[in-house]
């Protein structure tokens, strides 16, 4: 499935690997162009799938979403929160810097 006919070749995963960042044995790139040809193949499927007249939907099963009101809260608790924090200062939590 991984001839130059389809999708997919070993090449187009070699670099959408390199792109990605990823390292993949070279014995196993035919073998993904296959997965990935196989993929695209189920989408293509469902693209014949008629769904004229389908009302779109967010769950499979039909629900109504609870709501509540929408009201103001006491707020001002910034310090019985901050409490619970290891760190804080001038009114914030200090966290590790995760970028140098």
């Amino acid at each position: 499935m991984s001839d130059k006919n389809s999708g997919v070749t070993a090449e187009t995963v070699k670099k959408i690997a390199r792109l990605s960042r990823l390292h993949v044995e070279e014995d196993r790139l035919a073998h993904l162009a296959d997965e990935m040809n196989g993929i695209l193949a189920w989408i293509e499927q469902l693209a014949e799938v008629d769904v004229e007249g389908v009302e779109p939907m967010t769950s499979a099963v039909e629900m109504a979403a609870p709501m509540r009101e929408d009201v103001i809260t006491d707020g001002g608790v910034r310090d019985k929160i901050l409490a619970n924090a290891p760190k804080t200062e001038a009114g914030y939590f200090v966290v590790p810097r995760s970028v140098e």
